[in-house]
């Protein structure tokens, strides 16, 4: 009514009143009363925002790609801001006189683009794609630097990449390379682990070898042990055998003298027996035979003289008609023996 209102801002609103063309109040969140004829009301969000952004940039090997992410700002000093953008409210207290508060995003984001071509153009394609947080920092630490960020009191608080894609034909490309660079990784590696059996295979094939190769050269050491063993044995019976020999023949010789010396004795007692008997035939000579037969009878047991008795009988048979020989003299002819033969064992 007669002009004068009230307007209350937001917290995250910096309030300028001005009036004859000097500021009456300012302040975050501020609620005044003020004429509208002659009052001007300035009003900054100095509020946190967030501009997004996706362009399409060129990488150093001349592929094309596309960065998308945000930044996130705020009016750190209002009157900066104010002093470059025109940020007036009509009337009514609630709507821009200009678009220029709306411009102020569009400012940030072309100073990005031109911070994020730079990053870009010092990259090739496959390093773009994987250096998102490399670019947000230098987009970041480049939108501090500025002096048309500073002289509009901006704020940067932070940059983020949300996304790098190249174009279709190239994403289809890339993912072809990368496709067969996998699958040539999967053959080294099934390369790798086939030669790596082959490789423990031989080394287990090497150390059966080397077992085998010791196993026979210990069989070889104890058959020549056994072969030198039995060469020892061979030997010393080679020499027992030797030595056998020859004390057979040292007892062989021995037999032989003895033999030649026996039967030296037995020819010297032939001929002293041969002696004997020519001289005792030398005195039998011309002697009766019946004193012979008498002498030879001399100490002969009863038995002897009765067998040549009958012997003298037997001679003279054709001269005798009849001869009668009793039992009795038949048994003790005998049984005298026997006696005398167990009487011979006793003693």
């Amino acid at each position: 009514m007669f002009g004068i209102r009230f307007i209350k801002a937001q917290p995250t609103t910096y309030l300028m009143k001005y009036r004859a063309g000097a500021i009456v109040a300012e302040g975050t969140g501020l609620s005044a009363l003020y004429y509208a004829p002659v009052t001007t009301l300035v009003a900054v969000p100095v509020g946190s925002r967030d501009a997004s952004f996706i362009f399409p940039l060129i990488a150093r090997d001349f592929q094309t790609l596309t960065v998308q992410g945000q930044v996130t700002y705020r009016v750190s000093e209002p009157k900066k801001a104010a002093s470059m953008l025109n940020f007036t409210l009509k009337g009514d207290g609630k709507t821009y006189e200009s678009d220029d508060p709306e411009k102020l995003p569009e400012r940030i984001l072309g100073t990005v683009e031109v911070l994020a071509q730079q990053a870009i153009k010092e990259l090739t394609l496959k390093e773009a794609l994987q250096a998102s947080d490399r670019i947000a920092d230098i987009i970041a630490g480049g939108l501090r630097g500025r002096a048309d960020i500073e002289a509009l009191g901006l704020e940067i608080l932070g940059v983020s990449i949300r996304g790098i894609k190249p174009t279709p034909d190239t994403a289809k490309a890339l993912e072809a390379q990368a496709r067969e660079a996998i699958l040539k990784n999967a053959d080294e590696a099934i390369f790798a682990r086939r030669n790596f059996a082959v490789e423990q295979e031989r080394a287990i094939r090497e150390s059966e070898l080397d077992t085998e190769i010791a196993v026979e050269q210990k069989k070889r050491s104890i058959r020549e042990t056994q072969m030198d063993a039995e060469a020892s044995v061979a030997a010393k019976r080679n020499e027992l055998r030797q030595a056998g020999m020859a004390a057979d023949i040292v007892l062989e010789g021995k037999r032989k003298d003895f033999v030649g010396l026996n039967a030296e004795n037995t020819r010297t007692l032939a001929d002293a027996e041969a002696y004997r008997v020519g001289a005792l035939m030398k005195i039998f000579e011309g002697v009766d035979t019946r004193v012979i037969q008498a002498l030879a009878a001399a100490g002969m047991q009863p038995g002897q003289l009765i067998a040549q008795a009958f012997s003298g009988i037997a001679e003279k048979a054709e001269k005798i008609g009849q001869l009668n020989v009793s039992p009795d003299l038949l048994s003790q002819l005998i049984e005298r023996p026997k006696v005398e033969a167990a009487n011979a064992r006793r003693q």
